[in-house]
């Protein structure tokens, strides 16, 4: 697949936008916009540009870990989905690189 990206955006697991936890919606609006699949991961432990470590523990189940949504898609559907994060005024941290994908033998 030429003109492909790997695009991951991050959050924190309690991120909400428009009432709903932040990463679900922007993987219902990824699916909308045609981008082809999405994975959510979550992390065990991580912090962000604030410094806080947030860990789940056998005492804390509340805490705040890292999501990390990721597209692997064209370029242009990467760009349409980070228009609407701007447009919707979703302060996200994202990363994006060039990657050669494909499969190693025809899905079925």
């Amino acid at each position: 697949m030429t003109g492909t990206v790997i695009l991951q955006l991050y959050f924190a697991e309690n991120d909400r936008h428009r009432g709903e936890l932040a990463y679900e919606w922007v993987l219902e609006r990824s699916k909308a916009l045609g981008i082809p699949g999405g994975t959510a991961l979550r992390g065990i432990a991580g912090y962000g540009r604030h410094g806080v470590l947030e860990q789940e523990g056998f005492f804390e189940l509340a805490a705040n870990l890292p999501i990390v949504l990721q597209f692997v898609c064209a370029a242009a559907k990467a760009q349409e989905l980070l228009q609407l994060l701007a447009a919707e005024r979703l302060a996200v941290f994202h990363t994006q690189a060039a990657v050669e994908a494909g499969w190693t033998v025809p899905p079925q």
